[in-house]
This record gives structure tokens, C-alpha cells and sequence, in this order.
């Protein structure tokens, strides 16, 4: 009974929201019709500009892909990444520094920033990507390759390359159009893209599945389809100077007696939570919104989990790399908390596909975007 009454809830919902997500769709096909036409200007500019988004909202796993691409680009190009900086606490264009933090630029660019800003990548934020690209030219002339994060619905940038991401739980063709659903545009719009990453894949895909999704997805001549996974690292301390384990426990060594804080604030969390429960530790979670500030209450909640876990000297905090960056300038964070939070590195692994002959995914994936790059776009 309690599943019929979830279902026609959901249900009832679904048909409240539909007018709304229909007026939406009108709204943004409406927009993306001006600019095709020229009634809404695109800018160029001299050097390439890779744009790398999606059409659902939050949860296609932008960020890990971008890092992966400054990894790949960074050895041949003078880069710069600009991002919005959602959630930040200030306006207009701002420079990562030492002294940032995710409070100021956002979560995700200074997630960035610390493993590139170091290895000459210069990273930004400013909500008018226009104005922000010719900032970052003016700091630095030297810039030939401009990555834009979560940048495909600001079109006033007119990209060389376009890479928009689709989550393998959660692809576009199942979606609807906000609020009905999470697509912030029809999923038409994936045409206006040069390469397609269905992304978060399990291990165990089969071929069918690949056939299935580049069926669905329906992609022109001109466009690539490329699969992806993440790939989850050993647990490393937030605080190192300050860890009480050393080295760090390792996820399949926790036993019984163990209990891990899972804390995660991310759009969608449960690949990062079905890989914590690989371990044989007691679980208990707290989850937040995407992109979550973190208050002095939720340092106490966290707190209290570990104060009435049944061994509280075995017990640690795991929590994702993209919360990792705001807890870790959360101020007065107590020592003894400092000493138990770890975070997860995820990387991508590109999939070798038979759409690409089996060959080695991620330098097929390479290829497709410097060639991209070189031509202007052109494939």
C-alpha cells in the first residue's frame, strides 16, 4: 500500500509540474532559435574555447571530466579554466589565488585550482563568460586554450569544441524538461554538441548496452560518442598533518567493528556511497544538497555520528572530494574532527568501445578533441 501511495504521488506531481516544464521547453527552445538565427549574438574569439556541459542538472560528473582534459591538454596548451563558481560568496570576475577558497570561487574551481594551479593553470570565475575570457587574456596574453566549465547553455561564447556529458543511470532520452524533470534544455539540444560522454558506466556494461544508448541518443555523422567511468582512489586525509591513521585505513581492510561517516553533498551520491559500502564497515550517512555550505549545526550532526557509533575510536568521517574543498576552510573545525575526515579521489577511465574499434578509450578520446581543436571544430 505504502508503494501505491509513493507511485501516485509521484504521479500526481509529475502532472502538476508538466504545464510548468512545457512553458519552460518553449522558453529555452525560443532562446536557442534566436541564437540560431542571429537575433542573439555568439562571440568568437582567436583562440580555441572547449566548452564542457550537459543538459540535465548537475550530477553528469563535469568536473572529474574537465581535470582529466587539463591533464590531457595542459603539456601542449597554455590553459585557462573559467567556471560560474556556483554557490560562491562573491560576484563578478574573480582570479583563484593562494589565498582562495571554495567560499570565494566555489567549490569546484578551487578543487581545480589546487591540482593544476600550481602547473601554470590559470583558473577563474565570472557569470559572464565573455567578460571573463577577455579578463583572463589581459592577465595573461600568453593563453591559447580556454576550458569553459558548465558552460553549453551560455551560447554567447560561441565554442570551438562542445563536450556535453549524459549520466549512464540517468540519460537524456529518459529525462523531462524542468521541473518535471532535470534537463534545462530539450534533449534536441545534444546536436548542437561535437563529442558525447555517456558518463559513470558500470564495470559490468555489456555491448548491447553500448548499441542501446547510441541508438537512443541518435547523434549525427559529425558528432562522437565516447563512454566513461569513474574510478575511485585510496582514502587520503583532508588534514594530513593532523590524521590519526597512519596511512590511511583502506576501505577493503575496515571490519565489522569499523564505522565510516559517509558525507556527501553532491547532486547525485550514490555511486560514491555504493563504493563506501565495497567495505565491511558500519555505514552511517548524512546527505545534503548539491553543492551544500556547511553550517555549525552540520559540524555537530557530523560530530555526534561519531560520538554514538559504537566504537567511536574506530570510527572516521569519508567524504567526497567536492565537499572535501568546503569543509576544509570551514573555520574552527575542531582538531579532533580534523583528525578523522578523509575524502575519496574519483578519476575518469574512458571505456574502449566497439564504436571505436576496442582501442584504447581514452586515447581515442584525446585524439577526437585535439584534431577538434586544430580544426577549428571541424571533424
Amino acid at each position: 500500500m505504502a508503494n501505491d501511495t509513493t507511485t501516485s504521488k509521484a504521479l500526481l506531481k509529475g502532472l502538476l509540474l508538466k504545464p510548468l516544464s512545457i512553458a519552460y521547453g518553449a522558453v529555452t527552445a525560443t532562446r536557442n532559435k534566436m541564437f540560431d538565427c542571429g537575433m542573439l549574438e555568439q562571440r568568437s574569439f582567436d583562440i580555441p574555447v572547449l566548452v564542457v556541459g550537459n543538459i540535465a542538472v548537475g550530477g553528469t560528473g563535469k568536473t572529474p571530466h574537465a581535470e582529466f582534459l587539463i591533464e590531457m591538454l595542459r603539456a601542449n596548451y597554455h590553459l585557462g579554466v573559467l567556471s560560474r563558481g556556483y554557490n560562491r560568496r562573491t560576484k563578478g570576475f574573480r582570479l583563484a589565488t593562494p589565498e582562495s577558497d571554495a567560499r570565494q570561487i566555489g567549490d569546484e574551481p578551487y578543487q581545480i585550482y589546487r591540482k593544476f594551479g600550481d602547473k601554470g593553470v590559470m583558473v577563474a570565475v565570472c557569470e559572464d563568460r565573455c567578460k571573463g575570457i577577455d579578463r583572463m587574456r589581459e592577465l595573461d596574453p600568453e593563453l591559447n586554450l580556454i576550458i569553459l566549465d558548465d558552460a553549453f547553455q551560455h551560447r554567447y561564447v560561441k565554442p570551438t569544441v562542445s563536450i556535453v556529458l549524459t549520466e549512464h543511470s540517468r540519460p537524456v532520452f529518459d529525462d523531462e524538461m524542468m521541473p518535471a524533470g532535470r534537463l534545462r534544455e530539450g534533449a534536441g539540444a545534444m546536436h548542437r554538441a561535437d563529442i558525447v560522454v555517456v558518463t559513470k558506466c558500470p564495470d559490468d556494461m555489456k555491448q548491447i548496452d553500448y548499441r542501446i544508448f547510441t541508438k537512443n541518443l541518435g547523434l549525427y555523422p559529425y558528432q562522437q560518442l565516447f563512454f566513461s567511468k569513474y574510478a575511485y582512489g585510496d582514502l587520503t586525509p583532508l588534514f594530513p598533518e593532523e590524521a590519526v591513521a597512519t596511512p590511511p585505513p583502506r576501505l577493503l581492510s575496515m571490519s565489522e567493528s569499523d564505522t565510516i561517516v559517509v558525507v556527501a553533498g553532491i547532486a547525485n551520491p550514490k555511486p560514491f556511497i555504493k563504493k563506501i559500502r565495497t567495505s565491511k564497515a558500519r555505514i552511517r550517512g548524512l546527505v545534503f544538497k548539491d553543492h551544500h555550505n556547511f553550517t555549525r549545526n552540520d559540524i555537530v550532526a557530523i560530530i555526534d555520528k561519531i560520538k554514538t557509533a559504537p566504537d567511536p575510536a574506530h570510527t572516521i568521517v569519508v567524504t567526497t572530494e567536492k565537499d572535501a574543498m568546503r569543509l576544509r576552510d570551514f573555520p574552527g573545525l575542531p582538531k579532533s574532527l580534523k583528525r578523522r575526515i578523509y575524502y575519496m579521489p574519483v578519476n575518469v577511465e574512458f571505456i574502449p568501445t566497439a564504436i571505436h574499434g576496442n582501442q584504447d578509450g581514452a586515447r581515442e578520446f584525446a585524439e577526437s578533441v585535439i584534431n577538434r581543436l586544430r580544426r577549428g571544430g571541424q571533424q
